[in-house]
């Protein structure tokens, strides 16, 4: 695999062979950022559950203590009369079957969250082929299907992430931006893992964090000892 100069120079900076303490990966991605553009900083944590069973899964959200560095555009599927009202709690698109179609016809993709109250689902998953894929489609246990929509917008503006396993049973996440330093990326790390932890499912057997690694976008990728979290 090609990898450019800056990446070489970076990789020297860290020990592929050594699981950091939290404080010390952090302060080792930013350290390791040589590019001109402030870098996204993600956590990748490996889970010992098996997502294909239903009893093993693990999702959820947090508002991170820093937000996440990036603004999020919001858009809300709301009955008529809500509109105005949810636009002024700082939601940047909101409307019911307009938006819909606007979707469908023009394929139009201008956010990064969508938020629904439960009245507006049954013409919401008319989007369930679009939305699902691209990790967009509204869910109760994420916070985003909920009667209080004013908070939802709120909560997302302020820095709201979803977590769940993929495929292979691994949390992807971002934590924040290079330019927070290694202390907000700590909290913001630390808020995370234990929301991971508190969502362990009953049913799951052995070791749960079997591995935890940092990386900024264009960085290398950085061990965490996940057991030394708070």
């Amino acid at each position: 695999m090609f990898r450019s100069k800056n990446y070489k120079e970076a990789s020297k900076l860290i020990d592929k062979s050594v699981t950091y303490d939290p404080q010390e990966a952090f302060k080792l991605v930013c350290e390791a950022s040589k590019v001109k553009f402030d870098e996204t900083v993600e956590l990748h944590v490996r889970l010992g559950v098996d997502g294909r069973h239903a009893d093993q899964q693990v999702r959820g959200a947090i508002v991170l203590p820093n937000g996440t560095g990036k603004t999020v555009r919001v858009l809300v599927f709301c009955k008529p009369e809500r509109v105005d009202e949810i636009l002024a709690a700082g939601a940047d698109y909101a409307g019911g079957l307009d938006l819909v179609e606007k979707i469908q016809k023009e394929n139009w993709f201008e956010f990064d969250t969508v938020i629904a109250s439960p009245d507006m689902m049954g013409v919401v998953g008319r989007l369930g082929k679009v939305l699902g894929p691209k990790g967009l489609m509204p869910s109760p246990k994420a916070g985003t299907v909920t009667p209080n929509l004013a908070q939802a917008v709120q909560e997302a503006k302020a820095g709201k992430v979803e977590y769940r396993l993929d495929k292979t049973n691994i949390i992807h996440c971002p934590i924040g931006k290079v330019s927070f330093g290694a202390d907000k990326l700590f909290e913001n790390y630390a808020a995370l893992i234990g929301a991971i932890i508190k969502a362990k499912p009953a049913s799951a057997k052995g070791q749960y964090i079997r591995s935890c690694v940092t990386a900024s976008t264009m960085g290398p990728g950085v061990k965490i000892n996940a057991q030394k979290q708070l």
